[in-house]
């Protein structure tokens, strides 16, 4: 549990602040900044909302309805009718994590000063945040345009006491009893505060911020296991020096390769041939593992610069700017953020794809230059990892298909006032869905290499001191090394429990220094 503080001011946030609060629980303070900038821009609001003339957001309805003109008398009735007739969504829960997430998110827009809304509903929100308290939100009700509404919707009935939230203890209940346990007060919304608490990219950014550092992460382990791999099967590492990669300039492409080569260093296997036949090269899937995973490290690049505008960004509409004007415009649109969301899928499954591939090779006895089939420690009789790799194939085709763009796809909405929408909400979902397979896929690579690794060093070849450092802690983890048949399920959940840890790269630097 984290137990720093993150001060929201009027800029925006990081990544790292975001991982906090989410994943972290973090404190969440205003700084005095973001609340003199609420204050200001309310009294912008308030002086709108007593004109004559409409404004939309403050004295009209919105989207297809915004023609109608709302009297003073009603408009605290359409902020709550806004938030209640929203919050529409359906199916499963949303993780704790992606809920934090969006109402931080959130919090960081209100606090620019650009939506109008009083420091007092600031407060709430962060109030909220630090009590622990997670408004229940469902899968499905967001297009991804104008912002995630729905799943913002339940946050915002939430803060109004309606609606379902989790306690801290984990167990749901109406939402305003949590609030009275807590001593918070719901909000009773006033002019534009409904319409700025929906309109928002913050669920889609807040899960393209996490599966990033997620990626980031698994693109180590990645590097690591592919290095594994190459040893096992008596590759070249010649392929992996850098005046190769110098001559074609992409950035991932000599992290991955550099990664790889310090992994390796001082190996005893790389370069050997069953029978002392020469091996001009190495399959596809070995060689070409830098150009690959360092393929998907740029795209990791290109997204984490996307997010980073946008966690600078304020997204409301309308918005109210340092001149006093309060102006509708597009920005809520979600189309930068799902196509790298849609990006970030397609990279993750190609990396699945060669991952697998190696596996597959590592088990067949014409492909693995001497080692047993599928490992077996008695092949026919025992069948070794033979189907660790059927599941690892269920899992690469899992991600081909949600490698499919949601952002190519577009339904109208709000009788054609919202004609053309993201569906960066859904690229976020199966993004989330593919990060996870994608862990396990690695995870059965590791489970894989080692043993191998291991068969060659009873044969008398001696492993790179990174790779023995690796089979040791993946040993002492609970992971069984070869031997007969088992009930494997259980050795490939502990393996892929350590790639997610962290534990495989904390196993690796002590020996080639810090990975990239």
């Amino acid at each position: 549990m984290d137990t720093h503080t993150v001060v929201v001011g009027t800029s925006g946030t990081t990544a790292q602040d975001v991982i906090a609060v989410a994943r972290g629980n973090a404190r969440v303070e205003l700084s005095a900044a973001a609340v003199d900038a609420l204050a200001a821009a309310r009294e912008i609001v308030d002086a709108l909302a007593a004109e004559p003339e409409p404004v939309y957001g403050v004295s009209t309805g919105f989207g297809a309805l915004a023609s109608r003109h709302i009297g003073q008398d009603l408009r605290a009735r359409l902020q709550r009718n806004i938030v209640r007739s929203h919050a529409a969504g359906m199916g499963p829960r949303v993780e704790r994590e992606v809920v934090r997430a969006l109402m931080f998110l959130r919090l960081k827009t209100v606090a620019s000063g650009h939506t109008g809304v009083r420091p007092e509903v600031a407060r709430t929100m962060a109030d909220v945040l630090n009590a622990g308290i997670t408004p229940v939100v469902h899968e499905y009700g967001s297009l991804g345009c104008s912002g995630d509404l729905a799943p913002l919707s339940h946050c915002a009935l939430t803060l109004m006491g309606e609606g379902d939230a989790e306690g801290p203890d984990g167990t749901v209940r109406p939402a305003g009893e949590l609030l009275a346990a807590h001593g918070i007060t719901p909000v009773e919304l006033r002019e534009k505060e409904g319409l700025a608490l929906l309109n928002g990219t913050d669920g889609m950014l807040g899960m393209l911020v996490m599966a990033l550092a997620d990626l980031k992460s698994l693109y180590t382990c990645a590097d690591i296991t592919a290095a594994l791999s190459l040893e096992a099967l008596l590759g070249t590492d010649k392929v992996l020096a850098p005046e190769l990669h110098a001559i074609r300039p992409h950035p991932g492409q000599g992290v991955s390769a550099d990664n790889m080569l310090r992994v390796l260093a001082g190996s005893g296997l790389t370069g050997h041939h069953q029978d002392d036949a020469p091996r001009v090269q190495d399959a596809y899937s070995v060689r070409c593992a830098p150009q690959v995973n360092g393929a998907g490290r740029d795209t990791l690049d290109h997204a984490a610069i996307v997010a980073a505008r946008e966690l600078a960004s304020a997204i409301d509409n309308p918005v109210v700017l340092t001149d006093g004007r309060v102006e509708s415009n597009g920005n809520f649109h979600g189309a930068p953020i799902a196509y790298v969301l849609d990006f970030l899928a397609i990279v993750a499954a190609d990396l699945g794809s060669i991952t697998e591939r190696r596996t597959d090779r590592l088990l067949d006895k014409n492909r693995s230059h001497g080692l047993p089939p599928f490992l077996a420690d008695d092949a026919g009789v025992d069948s070794g990892l033979m189907i660790a790799q059927y599941t690892q194939a269920a899992l690469v085709s899992e991600m081909k298909r949600l490698a499919v763009p949601a952002s190519a796809d577009s339904i109208p909405s709000s009788a054609m006032q919202e004609d053309h929408v993201s569906m960066g909400w859904s690229a976020a979902r199966k993004l989330r869905t593919a990060v996870d397979d994608l862990a396990r896929i690695v995870a059965v690579e590791l489970y894989a290499a080692t043993r191998a690794i291991e068969l060659r060093a009873a044969g008398g070849l001696t492993p790179a001191p990174a790779s023995q450092a690796v089979i040791e802690a993946l040993r002492a983890a609970g992971v069984e090394g070869p031997g007969p048949d088992r009930f494997l399920s259980p050795d490939l959940a502990a393996a892929d429990a350590f790639v997610r840890a962290g534990k495989l790269v904390a196993a690796v630097e002590p020996v080639t220094g810090p990975l990239h």
